[in-house]
This record gives C-alpha cells, structure tokens and sequence, in this order.
C-alpha cells in the first residue's frame, strides 16, 4: 500500500509543478522613468500564490554631468504585492523596503517637503546611505501574450546618514555622520514588463 500512495504523491507533485509552470509565474522589467534620467534599473517579479507576487527592483548611477552635477547612487527594493484580480494585470497595492547609498549635489531642485530641503542640492554635495520602507499602490496593463505596462507610486518613510560637502565638485567636509529623517513618496516607476 505504501508504493501506491508514494506513485500518487509523485504523480500529483508533478502535475502541479506542470499545472504552476502553465501560469504567469515570473516577469522581467525595467523603469522608463528612470531609464530616461540614466539610471541603469532591472526588477524582477514572481508569483507565490495567486493573488500574491514578490518584486525585487534595483537602481544604479554612477555617472557624473556636466558643470559637476553628481546624481550617482544605488539602491534595493524589494516589495510584496497583493493584486485583487489575476497577478501581472490590473490593480495591486504594495508594501516594500528599501536600501541604498547616494553622492548627490550640483543639482538645481529648488523645493521643500515635508522637512527636507531639496533646494541645498544646488550649493552642496551630500553624501551617504538610507533605508526604509513604504506602501504603494498600482496598476498592470496587459499590452500582449508577454508584454505589460505597469505604473505605481509609493509613499513611505527613509533614515539617512550622510556627510555634507561645501561644493558638488570639492572635498571639503562641512558636516559629518548626520541623520535625517525622510517621509515623503518612496517609489515612482512606469515599468515596461516582460512577463514569462
């Protein structure tokens, strides 16, 4: 009785196997959005069950611009994603972490929010790491069998360290090893979604 009940475990292990590898289990993507400040990002996604995936995207820059213009830095986010119809197609809210380093200044960004102050980037270089994590919401259009467009904004909380530097181009040191609190939209992607 036992090689029986072993044959149709087995037999029922691999129909699921066959049954899972006839869903959408597993995308490729990329954001425009930062496709088009040359940022270089790739994400992935897979399904777990469902209504549920995990996204894991990362962003790298390391490039410095014209007039010393520094926008360099890198960072992971990894987000669990809930979706209310099929996975990869319509509306989904997400919950994500984040990490990263930065080396940021020269650039003219002359606004405030929410207690941080953008307009400094202009006059000084910052420098250093963050984590966090926030919500988002979005949503997946199905262009084809295999391609998706997908758009999500994200809001949520970062802690920095970062040292500040008199000039986007110099190495004096003015501050050091200073914290700062963050609260403020988290995420903004337009992904083009290569879906297996």
């Amino acid at each position: 009785m036992l090689p029986i009940k072993r044959v149709l475990l087995a037999i029922m292990m691999i129909a699921s196997l066959f049954e899972m590898s006839k869903a959408q289990d597993l995308a490729v993507k990329t954001d425009l959005s930062s496709d088009i400040f040359t940022n270089i990002n790739i994400g992935g996604e897979v399904g777990l069950a469902p209504k549920w995936t995990l996204d894991l995207s990362g962003e790298f820059n390391a490039w410095t611009f014209s007039d010393n213009k520094r926008w360099k830095h890198w960072f992971v986010q990894p987000e669990a994603r809930y979706w209310f119809c099929d996975r990869f197609a319509g509306h989904f809210v997400g919950a994500h972490l984040h990490g990263g380093q930065y080396n940021v200044g020269g650039l003219d960004m002359g606004f405030s929010m929410l207690g941080t102050d953008f307009g400094k980037l202009k006059d000084y270089r910052f420098q250093g790491w963050f984590v966090g994590a926030g919500v988002a919401y979005g949503y997946a259009w199905v262009l084809g069998r295999h391609w998706n467009l997908e758009a999500e904004i994200g809001l949520g909380y970062s802690y920095t360290r970062y040292s500040q530097f008199k000039c986007a181009g110099c190495g004096k040191k003015l501050k050091s090893n200073r914290p700062h609190n963050y609260f403020g939209p988290t995420k903004a992607a337009i992904n083009l979604v290569y879906v297996f």
